[in-house]
């Protein structure tokens, strides 16, 4: 069978009207990349929040990536702070290192070099290089 975005889509969108949170992410994926739609932010906040408000972590966390760039809604970094703290709260390493690197920066939150090791660790003991590689330069600086 050929890959066909177009029909992956399609069904994606029946599923996430039925309320299925994965097919809800994936169509918000499929929205935010314009793969088998055109690409829309709004649109991919939409479903990304459809999913996150069901739990789903890969939702909560690029939901939580649309507010840190501000792509379909107002830049609010505390706002982005919440959805990547949910979705690392259930184990999400990449939700992990983002709320680092909120810590690291010091957006959404007080600067804290504590909280961001505490997040790079968790996500870097999860394997997710990123995080391992700035957890390392940390320590070296």
């Amino acid at each position: 069978m050929r890959k066909d975005v177009d029909k992956a889509a399609e069904i994606f969108r029946v599923a996430a009207h039925q309320g299925h949170a994965q097919a809800q992410f994936n169509l918000g994926q499929r929205y935010e990349n314009g793969e088998g739609v055109l690409q829309d932010d709004t649109e991919a906040v939409r479903w990304y929040r459809l999913a996150a408000d069901q739990g789903d972590a890969k939702g909560q966390n690029n939901l939580g990536d649309m507010y840190q760039h501000g792509r379909g809604v107002l830049q609010d970094y505390k706002e982005a702070v919440k959805w990547y703290r949910l979705a690392a709260d259930q184990g999400y390493a990449e939700a992990q290192y983002n709320l680092g690197n909120m810590y690291n920066e010091g957006r959404g939150v007080i600067a804290d070099d504590k909280e961001a090791v505490r997040w790079y660790r968790l996500a870097a003991d999860h394997g997710y290089a990123q995080a391992q590689y700035n957890l390392s330069m940390i320590y070296q600086f």
